[in-house]
């Protein structure tokens, strides 16, 4: 304890003579015998970039199915979006600062003040892409940025994906997101919760037990429940299998071409925050 206490006074006599913040740390840190705990995967390891970018790739590597796009007929219809559209989805954008910027560096903030001037040039663009059945490459660009799960991560699933995507996309995927609902409300399983308006989580718990309660109030009734985790659901997805299933819902081809060209080919760079650096792997 007489040691501890000469180093304190040692400290204390340093920081009011010379007023180093960083000396003082260090100092502080010798006499509380300090050291920073080892992460096997979290620092200086400049192969996980490229680790992650393959890890988080591996399941369109895997599919071997080609996506082919289908033929569309002279009468089917080609859906477009309108100006005001476009304008009340700009004006709709949620504007964090505190949030990491979009992959084009491009932040909502501007988009969303200027958007009575933006909306007719956006208009025009998402347009000629649903009639090509096209979405360009660079607005498809997705920037991860995996957060660890834990203290100590020993693999590579010990990481929870974060992918960020361009503002500008956000907006033409809620105006599509909306002609879909429209064609495929009325085809959608009615216990179906997930990605449905005005249904959450608690429906579907509340929803469970009152079915399950009615149930029981039979005589010598019993409830078997079975819970599924889809693991990377959205990863394993064929997206020519998808586009199949919506048309045989009733979705027009241009439309469902226009999705399989946005699910595929889709350029992605994974960024690693290691302290005050950043790696970044295209």
């Amino acid at each position: 304890m007489e040691g501890y206490f000469k180093g304190e006074e040692t400290i204390q006599m340093r920081l009011e003579m010379t007023p180093d913040a960083r000396q003082f740390w260090q100092d502080l840190q010798d006499i509380t015998s300090y050291k920073a705990k080892p992460n096997s995967r979290n620092g200086g390891d400049a192969s996980l970039p490229d680790e992650l970018n393959a890890f988080y790739a591996h399941f369109e590597r895997e599919n071997i199915t080609t996506a082919v796009k289908i033929p569309v007929a002279p009468e089917d219809p080609v859906i477009s979006v309108s100006e005001a559209n476009v304008r009340l989805s700009l004006k709709r954008l949620r504007v964090n600062p505190c949030k990491a910027e979009a992959p084009d560096g491009v932040p909502g903030k501007p988009l969303k003040t200027f958007a009575n001037q933006l909306a007719g040039i956006l208009k025009n663009i998402i347009n000629l892409s649903l009639l090509w059945t096209e979405v360009p490459t660079c607005i498809k660009k997705t920037t991860i940025i995996p957060v660890p799960k834990k203290n100590n991560m020993s693999c590579l699933n010990d990481y929870h994906l974060v992918a960020l995507t361009l503002t500008v996309m956000k907006c033409f995927e809620r105006l599509v997101m909306t002609r879909l609902n429209s064609c495929l409300s009325k085809d959608l399983d009615p216990l179906q919760f997930a990605y449905r308006h005005h249904r959450s989580m608690a429906d579907a718990i509340s929803t469970a037990l009152h079915i399950a309660l009615d149930h029981l109030d039979n005589t010598n009734a019993y409830v078997r429940t079975l819970f599924i985790d889809y693991s990377s659901a959205f990863n394993t997805i064929i997206p020519t299998i998808l586009i199949k299933k919506l048309q045989n819902l009733g979705l027009c081809t241009s439309l469902s071409n226009w999705i399989l060209d946005f699910l595929i080919g889709r350029p992605q760079s994974v960024q690693i925050m290691y302290c005050f650096e950043t790696l970044l792997l295209s």
